[in-house]
């Protein structure tokens, strides 16, 4: 009899398999808070933004009374998607297909030709189906269902283990934001993220101001917490080295870096100087969109120049690739990032094999991805 293959927990088809990754979405992603952007997307009536929560497509608007709303993106006519990724309404939202109108709280309030073509309609009847909308630590988040109850309940317990940082007081830079298409199960980039015992080896040099040796870290709930201080030569004069304004919030005695997965699928890099959120969308089952978003302390363009400018000498010291070569080599390239995604896709690209195997793995360094696995297969069991 064949052995099945398992990379530890799960089986390699939960990697590699269509059926299985549509479970997940049905499973996992449609029962789930699903992380929609950032509170400052959604700032005046109007104003509207799409996303993917597994099976469902939702949107959240600001009604006319400045409070949120989540719909599901479904006509009530025919079920056409009403409205793209994002934009602006001014005072209804209409379907582009046959044109039945909804205010901006949902409700239906014009059917083209009514009385002829719809004798029986009843408007009252037809709003939009409902959805859960909540905002948390500056974060806007949606839920499939109209009663998921209050985001507190799925979050709660790990808020503790997360940064002093306020999202919400912080500002975002731009040209930060970054979307990657990796080739690669959306686990393997989740259970990269969270590999501690991955740290100090692939990224030695690119994250040489952490202390890797010091990690805390572990699971609450379904949800991943961990933090690192910061490496003594970097904390040593870490108002001088850091490559941006430290950020106020973060007590001098707990410099560092937190670094979360809430599950299922969103990383936060909450660290001295910047707060990110990293958040990965499954897109196929041998493929994955991440997509970053930035914020920093609220400083004056002339503090980030002046501290770029103080810190450059210790990046050039210290801050240095996995290996020397063409910067064409990822894993020459200086940038973790890079360094990440392609570790993600060779790891994809060998499960095909039939020789593919996992060994040993760590006890400490690698019990969050054992952990992890277990928890995604707990929610792959049916209610």
């Amino acid at each position: 009899m064949t052995e099945t293959k398992r990379m530890p927990v799960l089986p390699v088809e939960a990697y590699t398999s269509q059926a299985w990754f549509d479970r997940e979405q049905a499973q996992i992603f449609s029962r789930t808070w699903a992380f929609a952007g950032l509170a400052e997307d959604i700032g005046e009536p109007g104003q509207y933004r799409a996303v993917q929560a597994g099976l469902n497509n939702i949107f959240i608007v600001m009604g006319r009374d400045g409070h949120l709303r989540a719909f599901h993106n479904l006509c009530r006519h025919r079920g056409t998607r009403l409205v793209p990724e994002s934009g602006q309404a001014r005072r209804l939202i209409a379907c582009p297909y046959h044109d039945w109108a909804y205010d901006l709280e949902g409700r239906l309030i014009a059917v083209p030709e009514k009385e002829r073509e719809f004798p029986d309609l009843d408007l009252s009847c037809h709003g939009l189906k409902p959805a859960s909308v909540a905002l948390w630590r500056g974060m806007l988040w949606v839920h499939p269902s109209p009663d998921a109850g209050p985001i507190a309940e799925w979050f709660g317990a790990v808020e503790p283990q997360l940064g002093p940082h306020r999202p919400e007081e912080l500002v975002e830079i731009e040209e930060a934001r970054s979307h990657h298409e990796i080739k690669a199960n959306w686990k393997i980039v989740v259970e990269n993220y969270i590999d501690a015992y991955h740290l100090s080896h692939l990224h030695s040099g690119t994250l040489a101001m952490y202390d890797h040796a010091k990690i805390e870290s572990g699971f609450v709930g379904p949800h991943f917490a961990f933090w690192e201080p910061l490496a003594d030569h970097y904390e040593a004069d870490v108002e001088v080295n850091a490559p941006m304004p430290l950020i106020e919030r973060v007590p001098r005695d707990r410099l560092g870096v937190w670094v979360p997965m809430l599950f299922p699928s969103l990383g936060l890099a909450e660290s001295e100087s910047s707060w990110s959120t990293f958040h990965v969308t499954p897109l196929a089952p041998d493929l994955s969109l991440v997509e970053t978003r930035t914020k920093v302390e609220n400083a004056s363009e002339q503090a980030f120049e002046r501290q770029a400018a103080r810190s450059a000498g210790f990046w050039q010291r210290h801050v240095r690739p996995k290996r020397s070569g063409d910067e064409t080599d990822p894993l020459a390239s200086g940038d973790f990032m890079a360094e990440d995604v392609y570790i993600c896709e060779q790891q994809q690209a060998s499960l095909t094999s039939p020789y593919f195997s996992v060994g040993a793995t760590a006890r400490h360094g690698e019990a969050a991805l054992r952990r992890y696995q277990e928890v995604v297969q707990e929610w792959m069991v049916p209610d």
